[in-house]
């Protein structure tokens, strides 16, 4: 699907609410599945990766029914999956979250399992994940470090981890299989990656401990309780970078997931010095959620970003990067290297396309640089290299180019968040 992109010729004003997070979406399917009890989950995300891990668990036993549009029910099975055939082949889609995490799980249960996925999905690393589980006993084939996954369930141990990687598909993937692991387990990160699945385990009641980047967890069953889920910030990213650069702009995203260890792109957007605002702040589910007022920004200024600010907003850096071009002076990416191994290499593909539109962009090992500020005469078309997050990247960038641009593989846009155009229809009247 190829999809033209205009210039924005009027202010984008009004209200939106942001759709729920995708982050946590699957962790509440995952974690109320293997609970004990009953509970409702409120707010659940539309997007495809969302629902594979939803499937998945259907497949697996799991009684998960919808009781309307945006909410489900779930029924848990106390710690112990009986899948419902003896076809054991699990079918991740194109989700990483989904083949990384329930990967912890699978391999502490009493049967046999592969899982699957897509071709892009099936290019994407997962000796991160399959090293650490066989530390702690667990039997997983893979194909040279990449799915599909065969793993032959049996008892785990507890193991002190320390990751080079601060990864929270990799940290939840390994707390999941401590749940049931003989013994205490033991992870510790660089820096602190997002924390949705210490704040949701605590809230189900797991016997968790977490001290900055480090983070025990000791045999439990999760006792069910309902769950509303937040915005996805990662979403709410691409209408907060289109209100700083396109003229006039002032509008309200309302209902976003503002929890620290995610909160990076807010950060950044306050070093530029762009107008933004964090409007009823408040708890929900052990998240914190708030309204977020964002305006037109004639003058932001460049920054660096490297380190700790990483974690905090990998998925927003190509958006980002857009944000960077109508940024006075040299914005500088860096410690950002594993954006390579996402649904595309995002550094590589990121900057070639870029380029095509006037954006001054150079890729580096670990990152890349964007020199601004740029006038961005479109007139050309980008590819979106099945990557979900580049095709929305490049709309943002397409409302101020001069020229019309088209993106080539915008319907991945469903992947994660099919209400895209929708919303951004809403704020464009």
């Amino acid at each position: 699907m190829i999809k033209t992109i205009k210039n924005s010729k009027t202010p984008l004003k009004g209200e939106i609410t942001i759709p729920s997070d995708k982050s946590i979406s699957h962790r509440a399917v995952m974690f109320s599945s293997i609970s004990q009890g009953e509970c409702i989950i409120k707010n659940f995300s539309s997007g495809a990766d969302c629902h594979s891990t939803l499937k998945l668990f259907k497949s697996l036993g799991i009684n998960i029914r919808f009781i309307d549009k945006k909410s489900i029910k779930v029924k848990g099975c106390g710690g112990r999956l009986k899948p419902l055939s003896k076809n054991s082949i699990y079918n991740c889609g194109n989700s990483g979250t989904t083949m990384r995490l329930v990967s912890g799980i699978l391999a502490g249960e009493n049967f046999d399992s592969v899982l699957t996925g897509d071709e892009s999905l099936s290019k994407r690393p997962m000796k991160r994940i399959i090293d650490p589980l066989i530390l702690m006993g667990a039997d997983i084939c893979s194909d040279n470090g990449h799915a599909p996954l065969s793993i032959h369930g049996k008892r785990l141990h507890g193991i002190n981890y320390c990751s080079k990687l601060a990864s929270a598909q990799v940290k939840s993937c390994i707390l999941l299989a401590g749940l049931k692991a003989d013994g205490t387990t033991t992870f510790k990160e660089p820096y602190l990656s997002r924390n949705h699945t210490e704040n949701l385990f605590k809230y189900l009641g797991a016997n968790i401990e977490t001290h900055d980047c480090k983070i025990t967890i000791r045999p439990s069953i999760l006792e069910a309780k309902d769950i509303d889920i937040a915005g996805d910030i990662s979403s709410a990213a691409f209408f907060m970078v289109a209100g700083l650069i396109v003229k006039g702009s002032d509008f309200i995203i309302k209902n976003v997931g503002i929890n620290p260890t995610r909160a990076g792109i807010i950060d950044i957007i306050n070093r530029m010095g762009g107008n933004i605002e964090i409007l009823n702040p408040r708890h929900i589910s052990g998240e914190e959620i708030a309204d977020v007022r964002i305006q037109y920004t004639d003058n932001l200024k460049s920054c660096i970003i490297k380190g700790a600010d990483i974690p905090r907003l990998i998925d927003e850096l190509p958006v980002i990067a857009v944000l960077a071009s109508q940024a006075e002076g040299e914005t500088i990416v860096k410690d950002a290297g594993d954006l390579r191994n996402k649904e595309s290499d995002r550094i590589k593909c990121l900057v070639k396309e870029l380029l095509k539109i006037g954006v001054d962009i150079e890729e580096s090992e670990d990152g890349f640089t964007v020199r601004g500020k740029s006038e961005l005469f479109g007139n050309n078309t980008l590819e979106s290299y099945h990557d979900h997050r580049l095709a929305m990247s490049f709309y943002v960038a397409g409302l101020i180019c001069k020229n019309e641009i088209a993106i080539n593989g915008f319907e991945w846009t469903k992947i994660s968040f099919p209400e895209f155009e929708e919303l951004f229809a809403l704020i464009s009247q």
